[in-house]
């Protein structure tokens, strides 16, 4: 028999209610406790003689012990099964979900159009596909990019990944994603985060769904700091929502597809390890809806640099670049006194990787770019001639939603991704082609 619990005292947590009627607590960053059963946290310690109803209490560590007490994660789970109980591990094929080294990084522009669905029939594991990357869960720095397709929904089987956080942003179709942490339901416009080593399962809420993952190797995510800006702005705390315990009680054999050093690997467990009734701590998954980020921008003249537009970052070097930021640019305001309005003609010391959700560029939505470090870009021809006519009125971009991901490190473009069919090559590269001097002299 099945139990799934939701969290029957969700307001103990200040939980708010998503559009779906789950309930979730927020604030990332902080310390939280849930409980699904009444009266099984305990009070005082973590680990008593006899944990409540009969559970084992078990310890998360997503950082170092002795992490500063601001980017320690860890959080207590109490649960029916402890994870001990894994199975044996074999190797388990899906050749499009990969791991860098990529081979050679390649300076030319490359854009995609949105990808289709790798196979007929799939679920969220075998319809990911690997497009670049960079790095090492080795050495736990770089990142590697993906996009998913799924027609179907995990069914008896968990996914966890030792290498790296997996930020999932589907663009088509809604998922619930239910984790030992307990349940998240997205929408268009949500971003949500599984930290390191957490199982979870994808059901799909809709005939089918697709997007973008971005895998992390680096620091765990976290919100960038405000510096001059102050303590309000971009990203606020109280916007990341965070899942209530809920647990399944299911005897029923399940598959656990391990993500760890690079490769899959398959287990059978003789249950469900969705079983956490209660948990208590700083390590958990979370979402993000970028319609509720809080832009900064110009309000005289110039266009700002695109940090100003970051939500989560994993920092790797303060002077040459992050390990990975995600910059959210959402509906806004434009508006600049004599001044070239579009982002203008850059070269970056950063690798730029953009998920063109909606309303980009001209581009189909769903389409993809990415320009790796010193490769120059900008504008294209006819943007630069509108704009150099435009009027100073403040113009509404009402449809822009697009994602900004930048790595210090350059990207290796898979095969897979190298020799795609939505691969643009010239189609794209060809809006430069026609420019003319504006030189007078």
């Amino acid at each position: 028999m099945a139990t799934v619990a939701k969290n029957p005292g969700a307001e103990q947590a200040g939980g708010a209610s998503g559009a779906s009627g789950l309930q979730y607590m927020t604030g990332l960053g902080n310390e939280h406790e849930t409980q699904a059963l009444p009266g099984t946290l305990p009070v005082g310690q973590n680990s008593p003689q006899k944990v409540a109803h009969g559970l084992v209490s078990e310890l998360h560590t997503g950082t170092t012990f002795s992490a500063p007490r601001s980017f320690n994660r860890r959080s207590y789970v109490f649960r029916i099964r402890p994870s001990v109980i894994t199975g044996k591990f074999a190797p388990y094929s899906q050749p499009l979900f990969a791991t860098p080294d990529f081979g050679q990084p390649n300076p030319n522009h490359y854009s995609w159009r949105p990808f289709a669905s790798q196979k007929a029939d799939c679920d969220f594991v075998d319809g990911i596909a690997t497009i670049a990357g960079t790095g090492s869960p080795h050495s736990q720095s770089g990142m590697a990019m993906h996009v998913f397709s799924a027609t179907r929904s995990m069914k008896d089987r968990v996914l966890s990944n030792a290498d790296g956080e997996m930020l999932i942003v589907p663009r088509v179709g809604d998922l619930r994603i239910h984790t030992e942490y307990g349940v998240i339901e997205t929408e268009f416009g949500d971003v949500v985060v599984i930290p390191r080593g957490v199982k979870f399962r994808v059901e799909l809420l809709s005939a089918n769904a697709s997007g973008l993952i971005a895998e992390n190797y680096g620091l765990p995510l976290r919100l960038p700091e405000l510096g001059l800006i102050g303590s309000n702005g971009l990203a606020n705390v109280a916007d990341f929502q965070i899942p209530v315990a809920a647990y399944e009680k299911r005897e029923t054999p399940t598959e656990h597809v391990y993500k760890f050093a690079g490769k899959l690997w398959t287990a059978q467990l003789p249950h469900s390890p969705l079983d956490v009734v209660a948990w208590r701590g700083s390590l958990y998954p979370y979402k993000y809806n970028l319609h509720r980020f809080v832009g900064m921008g110009a309000v005289n003249v110039d266009h700002p640099d695109p940090s100003i537009f970051c939500f989560l970052t994993s920092p790797s070097d303060p002077i040459i670049g992050p390990n990975l930021d995600v910059m959210a640019i959402t509906p806004r305001w434009n508006i600049g006194d004599h001044s070239f309005r579009p982002p203008g003609f850059h070269l970056n010391n950063v690798c730029e990787f953009i998920f063109a959700m909606q309303g980009y560029a001209g581009l189909d939505d769903g389409s993809i770019t990415m320009t790796n470090n010193f490769t120059p870009h900008g504008p294209e021809t006819e943007t630069v001639a509108v704009a150099r006519e435009m009027p100073d009125d403040p113009m509404r971009l009402d449809e822009q939603l697009f994602l900004l991901f930048e790595t210090r490190f350059p990207l290796q473009v898979t095969p897979f991704a190298e020799n795609a069919a939505e691969l643009m090559g010239d189609d794209y590269t060809s809006r430069w082609d026609d420019f003319t001097p504006y030189f007078d002299k």
